[in-house]
């Protein structure tokens, strides 16, 4: 343990650096307790404030403008794989991208204060175009207000975290083990949440040729997409109709409740369809079913889309 901390302060800098563009990037390694302890050992004369914050910032922007590039470069695939590979609920796609619809690349200075928003945020700048110069100014402003806050508030408990430190020093290997422990959890705790979410979209599904076979066969199923406007700029499936999830308790669907009610969106495990599927079915209508893959498969099979 007395090593681990030789390590904190001999490269906590390193340390921070490392930390905080890797968590940015999306490994599940959270940099605030990094930034509170280094913090702490800032207001004791062992580092240099803006020196940390610098290197804090310098990290964040970097993997920042990766996403952001990847964004730029491969459009709203680059979204996708971002919910695929985090640990956080599946809509967060959706929800940055009403976010980011409503205020623009300003949204980006309180990103990293939003679970799932970040990273997003990012590729979502470079997806839509947003101008290099506004997004590194904004996403500058909002790391150093993330990383400030850890620092600031490593140093208004200095006194408490040096006891905690000291103790979990004088514990030698078992401290190391709480530490390894508490990460465990946290990890375990994200990878739960999400299963539970994954299990309660559980539901029958339409594959895209089966919707198709609908349409020849004159069936005309009520289509719904419940997408962003942002993302249905792209073009959406002929004759769907547009409703967001925060509007469908007061939505008015002209479909009987025993017709065939298709939902889609563009995300993993077809989350917002489910979500509004359900809630389609809360409200007495029967037979409703997401669209498996969503408007990626639709599109992936060669099946033509309206745009406005």
């Amino acid at each position: 343990m007395s090593y681990l901390f030789q390590l904190i302060e001999h490269y906590g800098l390193l340390l921070v650096f490392a930390n905080v563009l890797l968590e940015q990037l999306g490994a599940p390694l959270p940099a605030y307790p990094t930034l509170i302890i280094t913090g702490a050992m800032a207001s004791r004369g062992e580092y240099s404030v803006p020196v940390l914050l610098l290197t804090a910032v310098v990290a964040a922007l970097i993997a920042d403008y990766v996403w952001y590039r990847l964004g730029r470069r491969y459009g709203r695939r680059v979204l996708s794989l971002l919910c695929r590979i985090s640990l956080s609920p599946d809509s967060c796609v959706r929800q940055t991208e009403t976010s980011y619809t409503r205020y623009g690349a300003p949204s980006l200075v309180i990103a990293k204060f939003i679970p799932g928003f970040a990273s997003v945020a990012s590729a979502l700048a470079g997806a839509i175009g947003t101008r290099t110069t506004a997004f590194l100014i904004f996403d500058g402003l909002g790391a150093a207000l993330w990383a400030g806050l850890g620092i600031f508030l490593g140093t208004l408990f200095s006194d408490g975290i040096d006891e905690l430190l000291n103790v979990l020093q004088q514990l030698g290997e078992w401290g190391l083990l709480l530490i390894g422990g508490g990460f465990l959890i946290f990890i375990a705790r994200k990878w739960w949440q999400r299963k539970r979410f994954i299990s309660s979209l559980r539901m029958a599904r339409i594959t895209v040729h089966e919707l198709d076979q609908l349409f020849k066969e004159g069936l005309e199923p009520t289509v719904v997409d419940v997408r962003s406007s942002m993302a249905q700029q792209d073009g959406r499936i002929p004759g769907a109709r547009t409703v967001f999830s925060k509007d469908i308790g007061t939505f008015e669907l002209d479909a009987a409740v025993d017709s065939e009610i298709i939902v889609y969106c563009a995300c993993p495990n077809e989350a917002s369809a489910a979500q509004v599927a359900k809630q389609l079915m809360a409200r007495g209508y029967h037979k409703v079913r997401p669209l498996a893959g969503g408007i990626d498969a639709w599109v992936a099979a060669g099946y033509s889309v309206e745009r406005n």
